[in-house]
């Protein structure tokens, strides 16, 4: 999906917080800039020098993204920070003595401020260069492909291994308590979790990712989405089976999908169901490059606490942690392929 950057905040801040290719990008740009308390800064004039622009286009931009810009670091000095500067850097710089008050950008928010200019052609060359070296990073740290990307948490494999358990109560009460096809009915099972967990059947979810028929849709799922997922899948497996007990006969598809509402908007699962839809939604536009449509109020910027977990020096090298002998029966219990 090609980005915008100029209109969407989101895909601004996914960068901007992607501690991992920040270094690769700076790098790339070979711009100069001065040193001031161990920080990469510029001033205005130097930027819009950078950008090809006035300066006044620069001021615009400040003045109507004041917010975002500062919290990416753009900063005003003032005071005796002014005069230290000014000390060090008089001579490289357009900037009289009786100046008061001077801006300036560090690495952050000289990037953010490329991104949010319209009318420049060296912004857009920038801006096109950094998406390039954000793909290739992310491709770079998980091996070309980020489709299990969410296995690169510390946090999967815990939740993977729980969620194996709950989801085993769930098939064991739907072949025992639900009337159907052995395949058909469990698959509309999942159906109906999916759909309360994060509005999409399993076909969705798989036609988003291009996962193939063979690829195990829970494989894919970030912890937090799993442990969601096991909450519903070992909520619905207990009501299921204490429903079919009361009326001493096996419950239909229609029922369970009732039951599996009502669980769904139970205000203990709310907070639940937020946080795996904002996760989901979120990590998957920047990792994965996939929008949910139907969650989509629930996108945010990842954190840069998320990018170093998922590629940076947080992250594991999952499959190289499953080939160590004392993993081969979890890595079978992982491996076990469910129709979804």
């Amino acid at each position: 999906m090609a980005k915008d950057l100029t209109t969407s905040e989101i895909d601004r801040q996914n960068i901007l917080n992607n501690s991992v290719a920040l270094p690769k990008i700076k790098e790339a740009l070979g711009v100069s800039a001065l040193e001031f308390d161990g920080q990469f800064v510029l001033t205005k004039q130097m930027v819009a020098d950078f950008y090809e622009v006035d300066v006044r286009t620069i001021e615009r931009q400040l003045t109507a993204n004041e917010d975002e810009l500062a919290s990416n670091g753009y900063k005003v000095l003032t005071g005796n920070a002014l005069k230290d500067f000014k000390l060090r850097h008089l001579t490289d710089i357009d900037v009289g003595q009786k100046t008061k008050a001077l801006g300036i950008f560090d690495f952050r928010s000289f990037l953010n401020i490329g991104m949010l200019l319209t009318t420049s052609e060296k912004a857009r060359i920038v801006r096109t260069r950094i998406l390039d070296i954000v793909i290739a990073t992310i491709n770079e740290k998980t091996g070309g492909g980020t489709k299990y990307i969410n296995r690169r948490d510390r946090d999967y494999l815990p939740a993977a291994i729980q969620e194996e358990n709950y989801h085993k109560n769930l098939t064991d009460a739907v072949k025992d308590h639900v009337d159907g096809h052995k395949n058909f009915k469990y698959a509309q099972v999942v159906d109906h979790i999916y759909k309360a967990v994060f509005c999409e059947k399993a076909k969705e979810y798989r036609k988003l990712l291009d996962l193939s028929e063979k690829d195990n849709v829970r494989r894919t799922l970030y912890a937090e989405v799993l442990k969601c997922v096991s909450s519903f899948e070992n909520g619905v497996a207990y009501e299921i089976t204490m429903k079919a007990k009361s009326l001493n006969r096996n419950l239909t598809i229609t029922e369970v999908g009732e039951i599996t509402k009502q669980l769904a908007e139970h205000p203990l699962q709310e907070p639940y169901v937020y946080d795996a839809r904002q996760k989901m939604a979120s990590r998957d536009l920047a990792f994965r490059d996939v929008f949910h449509g139907n969650i989509a109020e629930y996108l945010r910027a990842v954190t840069p606490e998320e990018f170093d977990r998922f590629i940076g020096s947080k992250s594991l090298d999952f499959d190289a942690i499953m080939e160590l002998p004392e993993n081969q029966e979890v890595l079978k219990i992982l491996k076990t392929d469910n129709n979804e």
